[in-house]
């Protein structure tokens, strides 16, 4: 007998769930208000092709179709079973569904991880057994899913009974059923076609990751918007975010929850400041993908994606009527770091020409002398574009897209578009819904708020910057050999040497554990000392009077020892104290701290910070997931806002901000090796030094995981 192997449930294994020909409904319902009567109710009312089982002993006939008792009765294929009945039938459905050869099983029935650990049990036994035979399961708990261009409707929903979205461009992913479908009522009420709508309540099996994966391959979806409420596996995310990058796919996501990693924020800077949400917004920057922070620029942005595309470049052109409107745009602009270059002298010139009192630079306003010459509208678009090196162009018409010249200004707007078919198009009025359609019809977007409308155009410019520059291929995986951690806080002396090891630069240093050791040890040093507290219970030395600087000579030295170790015994009498850490005092240079905290989803983030021991005041981080690459890590520098410090600000030297980079990387492969056993890292300081002299970690903390010691308040600092 051969050996069984487990079918791998690649991306494409989802086709023929979320593509079926055939639909069962097991605990089917001749009611077609009831959970297993509306799927069969909507398949009908909006025109699936395919063949519809209802699954039912005790009917044979359920709304005009024939039913069946059991969905092994089905003479024909079936490539999708819907299971809507209660949790405690669920499991032996959705095992006929199996042995029916099923490819796809959406399963409503609730009752289980959501409400009891029981029930995750069951609902992990079911499927697992889903798994086993190569079946995908959506769900359980959730409102299903619908393919508008094929007329799937998988769901329950009754946001179906009052209308459906047309088919179109946008894939909208939600954890969340219910608002899942608000965002789909919105959707239908603004007019934006949707190709899938995916709800995937507890993910037993199909979870977010994977509805953006498929999406990403998806010939029918351009843009993709997600609601998420948590992950439990970082990596995965972050695969499908990066495919859905290499396909040159925007995606939008609203994340809710802020909810801060609490382990051992005492001991480490890095802890208390990679909450998780910091950790996704790190992740979304790190994959191009735009996080919306209202359900209004969620939409916004799905909908000028599916309109529009994406732009060449970020520079922006604004016509006028409004010298108001155009400073209003103008400003707007700039807070979201899009470009108005002045237009041309010659294109200024021609501008006044036509309007002599027009202000011509950019914005162009022309006041209201479109009113007697609507001609003007388009003769300066045109010279904006001769003359202006815009790739996207915004024109503000006031209240003209609801009166009788709109259908004038689409014209006008046509065929300047026609003329430029590489530049972007965006229309700003109180348009009549017949005008709003035949822009968008012609990829030009319709805004009725210029605010929200900049906003989208900086949206998709950042889209497409991303897309040019971004990676290629998978994300990042484990490099190097596996680097086995005890299970506990590391002292500063062991710390260095586990870095030391990674090919971090560490200062010289050595341990001391009485006065008489301290004074002796001068003598392997040149210049003045700096003294410090050896202790792995004491993450703060410097709050608790644990570090003495500038010492100079032996009695200097020993005093200090003195000094250090008593304050250290007063203000944590119950800590570990492994004597005093002598190290020569640095120069001149810029204090960071390069940090690793593990994230349960994720994994090893890595953190960089401006300030040092101040970094929790001053705020100025940046996160990554690890391991990082050294473009990763410069962008991680660029992203802080005292980056100049680093560069070179008022008259200081440039700092080496390669050997931070590098520093940067290779603490983030010995996190990667470390794996799970560590839980963080602070090296803060990290002093980088000027240009050429590189970076080095002048104290670092590293935390095992599961260090068993309960740790007091009294001996942590």
């Amino acid at each position: 007998m051969g050996v069984l192997t487990t079918p791998e449930l690649t991306i494409d294994s989802l086709d023929p769930l979320f593509k079926p020909r055939s639909v069962a409904v097991i605990g089917a319902s001749s009611t077609p208000t009831k959970i297993g009567g509306l799927p069969i109710a909507f398949l009908l009312a909006q025109g699936f092709a395919g063949e519809i089982y209802p699954i039912n002993p005790k009917a044979s006939e359920i709304q005009g179709l024939a039913a069946y008792p059991a969905i092994g009765d089905v003479a024909g294929r079936v490539d999708l079973a819907i299971v809507a009945v209660p949790a405690a039938m669920a499991p032996t459905a959705v095992d006929d569904a199996i042995a029916a050869g099923v490819s796809g099983i959406v399963l409503f029935s609730s009752g289980f991880a959501e409400i009891s650990d029981e029930g995750a049990q069951a609902q992990a036994a079911l499927v697992e057994r889903a798994r086993q035979a190569g079946v995908r399961v959506l769900g359980p708990n959730c409102l299903g899913f619908m393919n508008l261009a094929d007329k799937v409707f998988a769901t329950f929903s009754p946001v179906v009974g009052q209308g459906v979205t047309k088919p179109g461009r946008i894939g909208l992913v939600s954890q969340s059923g219910a608002y899942g479908a608000y965002a789909f009522t919105l959707a239908r009420e603004r007019g934006l076609g949707l190709s899938y709508w995916i709800t995937t309540g507890n993910e037993g099996g199909v979870d977010f990751a994977d509805c953006v994966a498929w999406l990403a391959k998806d010939p029918d979806t351009d843009v993709i918007l997600g609601y998420m409420e948590g992950c439990r596996d970082g990596r995965k995310l972050e695969r499908a975010l990066a495919a859905a990058r290499d396909a040159g796919k925007p995606v939008v996501i609203t994340k809710v929850g802020r909810t801060e990693i609490g382990a051992q924020a005492a001991a480490s800077h890095t802890a208390a400041l990679a909450g998780e949400d910091a950790v996704f917004d790190a992740v979304f920057r790190q994959y191009g993908v735009y996080r919306a922070h209202s359900i209004e620029e969620f939409f916004d942005i799905g909908y000028a994606v599916s309109v529009a595309g994406l732009p060449k470049g970020n520079e922006l052109g604004v016509f006028t009527v409004s010298g108001g409107a155009g400073v209003l745009i103008a400003d707007a602009a700039d807070d979201v770091g899009l470009t108005l270059p002045a237009l041309a002298d010659k294109g200024q010139r021609r501008i006044r020409e036509l309007v002599p009192f027009a202000a011509p630079r950019n914005p162009v306003d022309i006041t209201g002398q479109i009113t007697n010459d609507m001609s003007l509208f388009e003769t300066s678009l045109d010279i904006m574009l001769e003359d202006g090196d815009y790739r996207m162009m915004l024109a503000f018409l006031a209240a003209a897209g609801g009166g009788p010249m709109g259908e004038e200004i689409v014209r006008q707007i046509v065929a300047v578009r026609d003329r430029y078919p590489d530049r972007l198009f965006c229309a700003v009025s109180v348009f009549k819904p017949e005008v709003r359609r035949l822009l968008e019809e012609n990829g030009c977007l319709a805004f009725q708020d210029p605010s929200r409308a900049v906003r989208a155009l900086a949206a998709l410019a950042g889209f497409a910057e991303g897309f040019a520059g971004a990676p290629q291929g998978q994300v990042n995986g484990a490099k190097g050999q596996p680097i086995p951690l005890a299970a506990k806080t590391h002292s500063e002396a062991d710390s260095f040497a586990l870095l030391g090891q990674a090919g971090v630069s560490v200062p010289q240093h050595r341990l001391v554990t009485s006065a008489e050791e301290a004074a002796a040890a001068v003598e392997a040093f040149e210049g003045p000392l700096v003294a410090k507290i050896a202790s792995a219970d004491i993450g703060h030395k410097s709050d608790i009077g644990g570090v003495r600087l500038n010492l100079e000579g032996a009695d200097a030295v020993a005093q200090a020892y003195t000094a250090i170790t008593a304050a250290a015994a007063e203000s944590c009498p119950l800590a570990r104290l492994d004597g005093v850490l002598l190290s020569p005092m640095e120069g001149e240079g810029v204090e960071c701290i390069v940090g690793v905290q593990r994230d349960p989803a994720f994994g090893p983030v890595m953190m960089l910070g401006l300030g040092g021991v101040f970094v929790e005041v001053l705020g100025d981080v940046s996160f990554r997931t690890a391991p990082l690459t050294a473009a990763m890590a410069m962008d991680m520098i660029n992203e802080l806002r005292g980056r100049d410090l680093l560069l070179g600000a008022r008259g200081r030297p440039r700092a080496d901000v390669a050997a931070l980079a590098d520093l940067m990387v290779r603490v983030s492969e010995f996190a990667v090796a470390a794996g799970d056993d560590l839980e963080s890292l602070d090296i803060n300081p990290v002093l980088v030094r000027p240009e050429g002299r590189g970076a080095v970690a002048l104290d670092a903390l590293v935390i095992g995981r599961a260090d068993g010691r309960e740790v007091t308040e009294e001996e942590t600092v």
